[in-house]
């Protein structure tokens, strides 16, 4: 099994694998296209929402202006202007420690008047979980009371699949501008995509896995379901053009060949799925229906474990590229595990119009801001914030409110990004 390298901190002094493993990796000729060692010219500040939450994995805001953030540890807070409280406690249900404890949510499209919302959590083994696996990813949706409260209750449990190792959880939702809802999942964890709950694949340079398999589980992917779809056999619908409808394959796919999708984004139609990297390459990638992103074949660009590798798979499907791609060591923009953001649309940093902004586990402190172009990585270059940045050096998410402002999640609370 691969050692362990230092990771990200989820608060608590609890050291996870959101960046992987280390494992052997071979050379290869694509390193660090895109990079510029320089510093855009727009300077942040971090306007603080709130220090309440300890560890917040993700946030969603209201139409009526009241923000939701989801706690690792298992609550969700409601946040008004001057206060918080509890909305939901799942402490009772979840299994915390490596990447796991409460990991995302989302509020339906029509949540002002429906009250529903998602959110995506781990939970000790259950049924049809094998005794050797970590754990059991859970998706659920939950009604909210008229005050804002969250109905434990009236939890319905949408999915659950069986997670081999702790870490590689991924964790972000995020419903479309279709209306369906889109949910990551990791590989299932350990390293290299081998090992333990890693089944045998098209590729035989190396020994896995799910990255590149449709058909055995849903690791290793990003899934497209309809959670107003309540007709069929299963508690959700299948969006007809989900590129496994008719076909071999479980029809909740839409994209596949990702490692740790985390951060899930739209721009207008355009999707935008980071995925963390093993221990040489982090990549954001333009998610395409059908896509295949190429882990375990390879780390962004770049051959994984082979002096060479395919582009393709044997029936002809192309490995995508990623849009955006930094090394974990040179000059410019480096990190450790990428975290993944938004196309900025807000009024409050004018000069980032329109620039993909992202951050890093172990940026020391840095966000970054990547131009779309025609050329492939996109440049990117690091963004400065005031006070270095010290709140960011344990950047879990970057969410988008209602507003189109972006707000930086750490241990430390929610910041909303600013011009300085």
């Amino acid at each position: 099994m691969p050692t362990r390298r230092e990771s990200l901190v989820l608060g608590f002094s609890l050291l996870t694998g959101l960046a992987g493993c280390t494992g052997t990796d071979g050379s290869d000729s694509t390193t660090e296209a895109g990079n510029r060692d320089e510093t855009v010219e727009a300077t942040l500040q971090l306007e603080t929402v709130t220090d309440r939450p300890e560890s917040p994995l993700a946030f969603d805001e209201t139409p009526a202006g009241r923000y939701y953030v989801a706690d690792r540890p298992g609550q969700i807070y409601l946040l008004n202007e001057d206060s918080s409280e509890r909305a939901l406690d799942l402490s009772g249900a979840i299994r915390t420690g490596s990447e796991r404890g409460l990991l995302g949510l989302a509020l339906h499209p029509q949540f002002g008047s429906n009250g529903l919302l998602y959110v995506r959590y781990s939970s000790p083994p259950r049924k049809n979980t094998p005794d050797s696996y970590s754990h059991t990813f859970v998706l659920s949706e939950f009604h909210a009371r008229g005050d804002g409260t969250i109905d434990q209750g009236s939890e319905r449990i949408l999915l659950t699949i069986p997670e081999p190792q702790g870490n590689h959880n991924s964790g972000p939702i995020a419903f479309g501008p279709d209306g369906y809802l889109y949910v990551g999942v990791g590989d299932g964890g350990a390293g290299d995509d081998i090992g333990r709950g890693h089944v045998e694949d098209w590729y035989e340079a190396n020994d896995g896995g799910n990255g590149q398999d449709v058909q055995q589980n849903l690791l290793g992917s990003l899934l497209r379901i309809d959670v107003d779809d309540r007709s069929g056999e299963k508690p959700y619908g299948i969006p007809p053009d989900n590129p496994l409808v008719g076909s071999e394959g479980h029809d909740e796919h839409y994209a596949w060949g990702l490692r740790n999708p985390w951060g899930i984004s739209f721009d207008g139609t355009a999707l935008y799925v980071a995925d963390v990297g093993q221990n040489r390459f982090e990549e954001v990638n333009l998610i395409r229906n059908g896509g295949n992103y190429g882990w375990n074949v390879k780390e962004g660009t770049n051959c994984f474990r082979a002096d060479s590798c395919p582009g393709e798979t044997p029936d002809g499907t192309p490995l995508r590229g990623p849009v955006v791609q930094y090394p974990h060591s040179g000059d410019g923009v480096t990190g450790n595990a990428v975290v993944g953001g938004h196309i900025y649309r807000g009024s409050k940093v004018s000069t980032l119009q329109g620039q993909y902004v992202f951050g890093d586990v172990t940026a020391n402190g840095k966000l970054f801001a990547a131009t779309p172009t025609e050329e492939r990585p996109w440049p990117t270059e690091i963004l400065e914030v005031d006070g270095g940045g010290e709140q960011l050096q344990q950047l879990l998410l970057l969410e988008r409110g209602a507003n189109e402002e972006l707000y930086a999640l750490t241990p430390g609370g929610v910041y909303r990004l600013v011009s300085s």
